[in-house]
């Protein structure tokens, strides 16, 4: 049995709480123990409890709110003690406990806790109606905290409705821009098909057109072709003529006859005149030597070609530099490059030249090295070597076409060979009357 402050029996002594005492309540009960600490020595603090004497009132509520609440439930003692120190401390709100009549504007977790530390009668009515109050409170604190969240998510719903409304019209307004500018592409697309097709119509006139030019041109040519056999035709007629007439002239059939050759002879006399008194020499050249022919024992390059030697025999190059007047034009980087590609460009101009040289030498042939100029980062310091005339494209030019231009330069008739492995090269040089020869033919010559 507990004692009182009187020392006698209570009748809240034998009451028993059936629950766990609530969370509010259990809290002020710690807060009453810890302030009611301060006035209590050592020796009367349970054993447990002794050693959170000299903490501070919230320190002790803190650390010590496990160990004072079981010692208030444990030590009866300790809970008179404590129960002292509140009706010192509360004696309006113990006072009305104890006579059985709590103050009605009191706050019951106040009541409750109070009532649990003195234990008047009735005191675990008022411990469960203060958890039933405060678990009432709870509820309508979460009622209002779930009302304010309510009206909280409407307000949210109305907004995220309203922008969804203008981001739907929004969205609307920019899928109308689009399909007006699709419709503006497609009409342009339709205008520019339209004028594609314009476009292929007039250019299928102007080739039209072209055909018929090209045709009439054929046309022209060939009736020129006529008109100039024709007129050769004519031509040999009267070169007969003439003829028939001299040789009636020297047989004198007839006095016209000795006129005309009276006539012959004082306009040869008077030629011969002038021609003394002119001092002119006499003619070197006769008319049949400028058909170009190829004369008994002298051959061209394409006789040389026809013979019986592989295309890759270096003796066709030998053959080919015999004839007079040879003039041998090599492409330089397609030479070096087929034969040591390997070697830097400096290196392989001056191995080529050394062996050209080597080559106008022993054939006594004129010999001519193209190099491109786009191939050099600077300007190239260099000294030909005996018999061989180096050239270099300029700015803009190629060393095919200037292979070809030097082709071009040349007389028609004199013997003109190619060394390049490129087909455009091979291909245009023959067309201009020179014997293109495979690089490797020549790296075999040459080595």
């Amino acid at each position: 049995m507990v004692e009182t402050q009187g020392g006698g029996p209570q009748d809240g002594a034998a009451e028993v709480l059936d629950r766990p005492l609530p969370d509010g309540v259990r809290r002020r009960v710690v807060q009453i123990v810890a302030d009611g600490f301060g006035g209590l020595t050592v020796t009367e603090l349970p054993a447990q409890l002794r050693q959170y004497a000299r903490f501070a009132p919230n320190r002790r509520a803190k650390f010590a709110g496990n160990a004072m609440a079981a010692a208030l439930e444990t030590d009866p003692l300790f809970r008179q003690r404590i129960g002292e120190r509140l009706r010192e401390a509360e004696p309006e709100l113990t006072g009305a406990l104890e006579s059985g009549s709590p103050p009605p504007a009191a706050d019951p977790l106040d009541v409750a806790a109070a009532a649990y530390v003195l234990r008047p009668a009735g005191w675990v009515k008022l411990v469960t109606a203060a958890g039933e109050e405060v678990q009432r409170a709870d509820a309508e604190r979460a009622d209002e905290e779930n009302r304010a969240e309510l009206e909280r998510l409407r307000a949210e719903l109305a907004r995220a409705r309203e922008h969804t409304k203008s981001e739907t019209e929004r969205l609307r307004s920019e899928l109308e821009s689009a399909k007006k500018e699709a419709d503006v592409l497609h009409r342009k697309l339709r205008s520019a098909l339209s004028d594609v097709k314009r476009g292929e119509a007039a250019l299928r006139k102007l080739r039209g057109e072209m055909e018929a030019v090209r045709a009439e041109g054929q046309a022209q040519v060939s009736a020129a072709e006529s008109e100039t056999r024709r007129l050769k035709a004519r031509l040999g007629e009267t070169e007969a003529a003439l003829e028939a007439a001299r040789r009636a002239a020297r047989e004198g059939r007839s006095v016209e006859d000795m006129r005309v050759r009276l006539l012959l002879d004082t306009v040869l006399d008077a030629a011969q005149g002038l021609r003394r008194e002119l001092a002119l020499p006499p003619v070197s050249v006769r008319p049949a030597e400028t058909v170009d022919a190829v004369e008994p024992g002298r051959m061209t390059p394409k006789d040389i070609a026809a013979r019986a030697l592989s295309e890759d025999d270096p003796a066709i190059l030998d053959q080919l530099l015999a004839l007079p007047q040879a003039h041998l034009v090599v492409d330089g980087y397609n030479v070096t490059k087929t034969g040591y590609p390997q070697m830097p460009l400096e290196k392989q101009r001056l191995r080529l030249l050394g062996q050209l040289a080597q080559l106008a030498a022993q054939t006594g042939a004129e010999v001519t090295c193209v190099f491109d100029g786009a191939e050099l980062a600077a300007p190239v310091l260099l000294a030909p070597p005996r018999g061989v005339r180096v050239l270099f494209s300029k700015p803009g030019v190629t060393a095919d076409e200037l292979i070809r231009q030097l082709v071009r330069a040349e007389p028609p008739g004199r013997p003109v060979i190619v060394a390049s492995t490129d087909r455009e090269v091979a291909d245009g040089v023959a067309r201009a009357g020179a014997r293109p020869v495979a690089s490797a033919v020549l790296l075999k010559r040459l080595s």
